[in-house]
C-alpha cells in the first residue's frame, strides 16, 4: 500500500536479565543451571530477532511495540510483540523451538525425550485474556487477536488442530501478506493506545532470576566490547586497548565508559568513585584518566569529606 507506514514504537533490546547473566558468566564461574538459563534466553532472543526481520515486510499502516510487561488484576504477563492496525490489535508469542514436539490436550512434550514443557498456547491465551481486561479497565474498545509463532525452520508439532492460533515457520510469510491486503489507516486513538501501553509497561521484570554473586568473586578488568568474553589488554603509549581473545581494538575512553555502565548494572548499590572504577577496570594505570572521564560524563556529588559520581 503506497504511503503506508510501519512505525516501531518500542524497538527490541537485549533483555536486562541476559545482559547481566552474560556479565556474570564472563567474570565468574556459573552453575550448569545458570548456563542453561543463558542458552535459553539467547535462543529466545535470537528467535524474536528473526521474527522482527520478517515483520519488516509489512506494508500497511501499523504500529509495532516489542517486549512489553504489564500487570493486570495483580498478575504479571509479557508480550513479545504487539501490532496495532486499524482493524485490530495482534499479540504475538514467539517461540524458537527446534525439533519435533507433540501436542496432547493442554500439554506439550518433546518427541525424542518425552519431556513435558510449558504449553505456550496456554501462555498466549492467558496474555490475551489479561490484555483484554486491561483494555476494558482503560475503557478502550479494540478487537484483540493472539498468535503463537514458531519461528525456527526445523520445528514440527504433531497433533496440532488447524483451528489453533498457531503460525508455523512456513506460514508466516502468507500471514504477513494477508495482513498487507487489509485496509489500515491509523488515527489519533491508535497513537493514544500506543502511548498508554508504553506508560503502563513495567521496566523491572519480576521474572528475572539471577544467581548470587559478589564483587570480590568477580574477575576485574574491562570486558571486550565485541566478543564480550575476553578481557582488554593495554598497549603501551597508545590510546586503545586490545582483546586478549578476539584481538578487537577499542578506544580506551569508550572501553572505560562501557565498563562503568557494567559496574552500575551489576552493583547498583555501589557508589561510582575514581578508586572503585580504577579497581574495577584494573588495566588502566592512571587514576587521572578515570577521574577526568567521570567528571566529563557524570554528575559529581559531594558527600561530607568524600564524593562520588552519578
Amino acid at each position: 500500500m503506497k504511503g503506508s507506514v510501519v512505525l516501531i514504537i518500542k524497538p527490541r533490546t537485549i533483555p536486562d536479565e541476559l545482559i547481566l547473566l552474560r556479565l556474570i558468566r564472563a567474570r565468574n564461574k556459573v552453575s550448569e543451571k545458570t548456563e542453561n538459563q543463558i542458552v535459553s534466553l539467547e535462543k529466545g532472543y535470537d528467535g524474536e530477532k528473526m521474527f522482527d526481520q520478517r515483520m519488516i515486510n509489512l506494508s500497511l499502516d501499523c504500529l509495532i511495540i516489542n517486549d512489553l510487561l504489564f500487570e493486570t488484576s495483580n498478575t504479571h504477563y509479557q508480550i513479545d510483540s504487539l501490532l496495532i492496525t486499524q482493524p485490530k490489535i495482534h499479540i504475538f508469542e514467539v517461540k524458537n523451538y527446534e525439533g519435533d514436539y507433540v501436542l496432547d490436550g493442554d500439554s506439550m512434550r518433546i518427541l525424542s525425550s518425552g519431556k513435558e514443557i510449558k504449553n505456550p498456547l496456554l501462555q498466549l491465551n492467558r496474555s490475551v485474556s489479561l490484555f483484554r481486561q486491561f483494555l476494558q479497565q482503560q475503557r478502550l474498545n479494540f478487537s484483540v487477536e493472539g498468535h503463537l509463532v514458531f519461528i525456527h525452520p526445523e520445528f514440527y508439532l504433531y497433533n496440532a488442530p488447524p483451528e489453533l492460533p498457531i503460525i508455523f515457520p512456513t506460514q508466516l510469510d502468507r500471514f504477513l501478506k494477508q495482513l498487507n491486503t487489509q485496509s489500515s489507516k491509523l488515527i489519533g486513538k491508535h497513537q493514544g493506545l500506543a502511548n498508554k501501553l508504553l506508560a503502563s509497561h513495567i521496566k523491572d521484570s519480576p521474572y528475572s532470576l539471577l544467581p548470587e554473586y559478589s564483587y570480590d568473586e568477580m574477575e576485574k578488568g574491562i570486558l571486550c566490547g565485541r566478543c564480550g568474553e575476553g578481557f582488554m589488554l593495554s598497549v603501551d603509549h597508545l590510546h586503545y586497548l586490545t582483546c586478549e581473545k578476539c584481538n578487537f581494538a577499542e578506544n580506551k575512553e569508550t572501553a572505560i565508559l562501557r565498563s562503568i555502565e557494567e559496574f552500575s548494572l551489576l552493583f547498583p548499590n555501589k557508589r561510582i568513585t575514581t578508586n572503585a572504577i580504577y579497581d574495577w577496570c584494573k588495566v588502566i594505570n592512571s587514576k587521572k584518566t578515570i577521574r577526568k572521564l567521570l567528571q566529563t560524563n557524570f554528575k559529581h556529588v559531594r558527600f561530607g569529606n568524600s564524593s562520588y559520581f552519578e
